[in-house]
């Protein structure tokens, strides 16, 4: 169905790789997986997630802002294709105000 990686350095937590198989796409498993990371790097007591994600997927995109992603610079030829990556970051994630967003993006009540 899907997987999802995780690192952690210091004080933050880097999405590696959030997949779904494309046959099950649009059925909220990747926003799972996003909140089960999310969850787990609040656990760690990481302050901010990053991700790197191609520039032509704004589904995904969408998603992460969802988490409270935010762009803050692009990897030029990151990808294997030579597509740019946009580099995101979700800052404060310990903050009562984050793990409000995670609920509400859990119940699918959302804000950008």
């Amino acid at each position: 169905m899907g997987y999802a990686g995780l690192m952690f350095a210091l004080d933050e937590a880097h999405v590696t790789n959030i997949a779904s198989d494309p046959t099950r796409h649009r059925q909220g498993i990747a926003r799972l997986l996003m909140a089960h990371i999310a969850q787990q790097a609040i656990v760690h007591k990481s302050e901010a997630l990053t991700l790197e994600v191609r520039v032509s997927n704004t589904a995904a995109q969408e998603l992460y802002r969802h988490f409270g992603f935010a762009p803050a610079g692009v990897r030029q030829r990151y990808y294997e294709n030579t597509e740019d990556a946009l580099v995101m970051w979700a800052h404060d994630i310990q903050d009562a105000a984050y793990q409000t967003r995670l609920e509400n993006v859990m119940r699918g009540s959302a804000t950008s």
